[in-house]
C-alpha cells in the first residue's frame, strides 16, 4: 500500500464531503483503539474543525487512558482539534430501571452492550447538530464488510466513513505512519462495550489477521471444504457472522406496492 499517498486521499476526500455538504468539519468518538485514533488524526488534518468526544460507560481504565493519551496529543499537534468529556454512565444506569433485565444473562448483557453503542451515536449527533458538524465513522472493511462487527444504529450510525475501505492491518499500517500512540498500536483490539477487558478476539474468536485471510477466501470463491484445522474453524467463524450480519451490510427493505394495488 501507498501509504502517504492513501493518507493523502482520505484527507482530500473527507475535505471535499465536508465542504460540499457545507458543514464545519467532524465529530468522532474516541475509545483508545486503533480505528478512531487513524480516523480522528484524519479528520485533524483536513484543517476544518475536529470534536473529540470521550463517552465513558463503566470503560476500563486502560481504555479510558488510551482515548485520553490520544486526544491530548491530536490537540497538541493540531490546533483546530477540540474536546468534550461526557460521562454516560449515569445514563446508562437510569436506562437500565425503566427496561427489563430479565432473560439468559448472555442476551441481556449483548442487549446492553448495544445499548452502550447506541447512547454514545446519540451523544455524537447531539453535537453535530450543535455545532454543524458530520459523524465520522471508525469502521474498518473487515468489520463493517466481513463480519459485521459493530452495533446498528450504534457505532454503525455515521454520516461517512473515512477508513471503511481499508484492512485492519492497513488501517495499524496508517496508524504507524500518523504516529499514533504506541500505547494503542500496541493495545489489543476491543469495542469496549461490555466495560472489562475482553477483546474482539475473545468474542470472535479469531484475530484480524485470520478474518482478513477468511475475507479474502471467500472473494475468490473458497468454501470450507477447502480447508482443514484451524483453516476451517477460521473459515467457517468468519462465514457465520458474514451470514448472520446481513442485515447490517444490506440496505434496509423496502416493502414496494405493486402498481395493480395502487
Amino acid at each position: 500500500m501507498h501509504t502517504e499517498k492513501v493518507i493523502d486521499y482520505i484527507v482530500s476526500w473527507l475535505k471535499d464531503y465536508a465542504t460540499k455538504a457545507k458543514v464545519n468539519g467532524f465529530v468522532i468518538g474516541i475509545s483508545g483503539g486503533i480505528d478512531s485514533a487513524v480516523t480522528s488524526t484524519l479528520c485533524a488534518k483536513t484543517g476544518l474543525d475536529l470534536l473529540c468526544i470521550e463517552m465513558p460507560i463503566h470503560q476500563a481504565a486502560s481504555h479510558v487512558t488510551r482515548a485520553q493519551e490520544h486526544i491530548a496529543l491530536l490537540k497538541k499537534r493540531f490546533s483546530n482539534v477540540s474536546d468534550v468529556r461526557v460521562d454516560l454512565t449515569p445514563v446508562f444506569e437510569e436506562f437500565k430501571t425503566e427496561v427489563s433485565l430479565e432473560g439468559k444473562q448472555a442476551i441481556v448483557d449483548m442487549a446492553l452492550a448495544n445499548t452502550r453503542a447506541r447512547l454514545r451515536m446519540t451523544t455524537l449527533y447531539y453535537y453535530a447538530g450543535l455545532k454543524g458538524l458530520l459523524v465520522a465513522g471508525t469502521g474498518n472493511k473487515v468489520e463493517d464488510f466481513g463480519v459485521g462487527f459493530y452495533t446498528k444504529y450504534g457505532d454503525g450510525g455515521v454520516d461517512l466513513s473515512p477508513i471503511a475501505d481499508l484492512l485492519k492491518s492497513e488501517v495499524y499500517e496508517i496508524g504507524e505512519y500518523l504516529k499514533v500512540p504506541k500505547s494503542i498500536i500496541q493495545a489489543a483490539p476491543s469495542d469496549g462495550l461490555f466495560g472489562d477487558a475482553r477483546s474482539d478476539e475473545d468474542q470472535i474468536g479469531a484475530t484480524y489477521p485470520e478474518l482478513e485471510w477468511a475475507m479474502k477466501m471467500k472473494d475468490q470463491g473458497k468454501t470450507a471444504v477447502d480447508f482443514t484445522d484451524r483453516k476451517k474453524e477460521v473459515f467457517n467463524i468468519f462465514m457465520s457472522y458474514n451470514t448472520r450480519n446481513q442485515h447490517k451490510m444490506n440496505p434496509i427493505p423496502v416493502c414496494e406496492i405493486p402498481k395493480i394495488l395502487r
